[in-house]
C-alpha cells in the first residue's frame, strides 16, 4: 500500500524500515532542517546527505512530490522536504503514519487517510486517528490502541545501563551547533562533545555517543543535541534501536488490523465433492490433519475480520464454533456454489453491514497461505471498485475479494459458476495479486 510518515527520524525510520520490509510503499516528509539526534538511524539524514542507508535499506532524497512518488515504485524510500505533508494530496496514499514525535498534534486528522496512524502522546484514536501506536517503554510498548491515547510524556527518557537523564548531551547556549565529538566516538565523563553559542557542553557519563546533531543547526539553551549510551557498544550507532523496530512492528500490527476489520471472508465448504467419491473436506488428509481443518488455521489468522464458513456438515460447523468462526448450514447444496456463496455473504452483512468487501475462498484449497491472502485484502484496499483475483502467470483462480458495489449481482446469481459469471462482465475491475502455483490447487480427486 501506499504510506506517507510525517517526520523522518530515528523512530519514523523503525516504522519506515518495518513497513517497506512487508512490501509497501513509502513516502516520508521532513523539515528543512532536520533535528535528529540519531542520525546514522534516520532517514532525515537524506535530506543533507541526499541518500541514507539504514541497515541495508536506502532512503533517497527528492526534489519535488512528483519525483517522491516516482522513487516510491523504485525499490527506495523517498524523503521529501514537505513539512505539511502536502504529498499526500497528490498521491493519496492508504496509510499516513504520524511520527513526528512533537508529543501533541500539529496537524494531523482523521480525515487524512483512509487509514491514520499516530506515535506517541498527543492522539486520541477515534477523535483524530484511527490508532495511536504506545512509545513509553514497558510491557505496551508498540501496542495498538484503537480508542483512548498513549501513556503521556513523562519528560525523562529511558533507563539504559542505569542511567537515564544522564545520558542526554544538552545545549549549553543559545546558538549554532558546533560538534567537538563525533558519533560513534568513545568519551569519559567531564569531556568537552561540543561548543552551542559558544558556550561548552559536557558528558555527564563515560560512554560511546550515540548521537548529536550536525554541526551549524541553529539551537536553544537546554534543547537535546545528543545522548551518550554507556553500554560503550559501538555497533549500536548503526543498528535501529529495538524500541524503534517494536515500534515499527505495531503499526504493521495495526494497519493489518483495522483492514481486516472492514472485510469479511467466506469459505465454501458445503459441496457434494462428485469428482472425489466421497466427502474430501472430511477425508482427504493433508499434513494429518483433514480439509476443513486447514482452512479454519487460515481463518484463525485474521481474527479481526467478519469471519463465515459454509457448510452442510456437523462436525465443520461445530469446529469452526470452536475457532470463533460462525457456520451457516447449506441445507441446499444441490442448488450450486451460487447459493453457498450467497448464504455467506447476507450472513458476513447480518454482523457488519458495513463491510467494504468480502473475500471468497473455498475449502479444498490447502496450501494457500494466509500471506497470500493478506495481500488480497491490501489490494482490494488500495483499489476500491476492483475485483481482486489470486492468479500464478497468466491463471486465474480463488481466493477473489469482491467489492461491496458487486455484492447486489453476487445475490442474484444461481447455480454452480459462482462469481464467475459477474467477473465477465467486468474483466477491465479484475486485478490479481501474484501467489505460487501450488496453492491454486484444489483437491478434486483422491490422491
Amino acid at each position: 500500500m501506499k504510506i506517507v510518515i510525517k517526520g523522518a527520524g530515528d523512530l519514523a525510520t523503525g516504522v519506515a524500515w518495518e513497513l517497506f520490509r512487508e512490501g509497501h510503499r513509502i513516502i516520508m516528509t521532513e523539515i528543512a532542517v532536520p533535528l535528529t539526534v540519531r542520525r546514522q538511524v534516520a532517514y532525515s539524514r537524506a535530506v543533507y546527505e541526499g541518500r541514507a542507508e539504514v541497515e541495508g535499506v536506502t532512503g533517497v532524497l527528492a526534489g519535488s512530490a512528483e519525483e517522491a512518488i516516482a522513487l516510491s515504485e523504485q525499490g527506495v524510500i523517498s524523503v521529501l522536504v514537505d513539512p505539511e505533508a502536502r504529498v499526500r494530496k497528490i498521491w493519496q496514499p492508504e496509510v499516513v503514519i504520524d511520527a513526528i514525535m512533537a508529543k501533541n498534534n500539529i496537524g494531523t486528522t482523521l480525515t487524512d487517510a483512509p487509514l491514520v496512524l499516530a506515535l506517541g502522546p498527543g492522539f486520541s484514536a477515534g477523535t483524530d486517528c484511527h490508532a495511536v501506536i504506545e512509545t513509553m517503554r514497558g510491557e505496551a510498548l508498540g501496542r495498538p490502541i484503537y480508542r483512548g491515547s498513549a501513556i503521556p510524556n513523562t519528560g525523562v527518557p529511558g533507563m539504559v545501563g542505569g542511567y537515564a537523564m544522564e545520558r542526554l548531551i544538552k545545549a549549553s547556549g543559545d546558538g549554532r551547533m558546533e560538534p567537538v565529538a563525533a558519533i560513534g566516538d568513545i568519551v569519559e565523563k567531564g569531556s568537552v562533545l561540543a561548543y552551542t553559542g559558544g558556550e561548552p557542553v559536557y558528558a555527564q557519563i563515560d560512554g560511546v555517543i550515540r548521537g548529536m546533531l550536525q554541526a551549524g543547526v541553529p539551537v536553544k539553551k537546554g534543547m537535546k543535541i545528543g545522548d551518550v549510551d554507556p553500554r560503550k557498544d559501538e555497533s549500536l550507532v548503526h543498528l535501529i534501536s529495538d524500541k524503534s523496530h517494536k515500534i515499527g512492528r505495531g503499526c504493521a500490527e495495526a494497519v493489518r488490523t483495522l483492514v481486516g476489520r472492514q472485510y469479511g471472508i467466506v469459505a465454501l465448504a458445503a459441496g457434494l465433492s462428485s469428482r472425489y467419491g466421497g466427502n474430501k473436506l472430511l477425508e482427504e488428509q493433508v499434513d494429518g490433519r483433514p480439509l476443513y481443518e486447514v482452512t479454519l488455521d487460515k481463518l484463525g489468522a485474521f481474527s479481526d475480520c467478519t469471519r463465515v464458513i459454509v457448510t452442510r456438515f456437523p462436525e465443520i460447523a461445530g469446529a469452526a464454533g470452536e475457532r470463533g468462526v460462525r457456520a451457516v448450514i447449506n441445507r441446499e447444496p444441490e442448488r450450486g456454489i451460487s447459493h453457498s456463496l450467497q448464504l455467506g455473504l447476507t450472513e458476513c452483512l447480518r454482523q457488519n453491514p458495513d463491510l467494504r468487501g468480502v473475500l471468497c475462498m473455498v475449502c479444498d484449497q490447502p496450501y494457500l497461505e494466509p500471506a497470500t491472502m493478506e495481500r488480497l485484502l491490501e489490494e482490494g484496499f488500495s483499489y476500491p471498485g476492483a475485483i481482486v483475483c489470486a492468479g500464478h502467470g497468466e491463471r486465474r483462480g480463488n481466493p477473489v475479494l469482491w467489492d461491496r458495489s458487486y455484492f447486489p449481482e453476487l445475490l442474484e446469481l444461481t447455480g454452480d459458476t459462482g462469481g464467475r459469471q459477474v467477473i465477465k462482465r467486468y474483466p477491465e475491475r479484475v486485478r490479481l495479486v501474484e501467489c505460487g502455483e501450488k496453492e491454486l490447487a484444489d483437491v478434486d480427486i483422491r490422491a
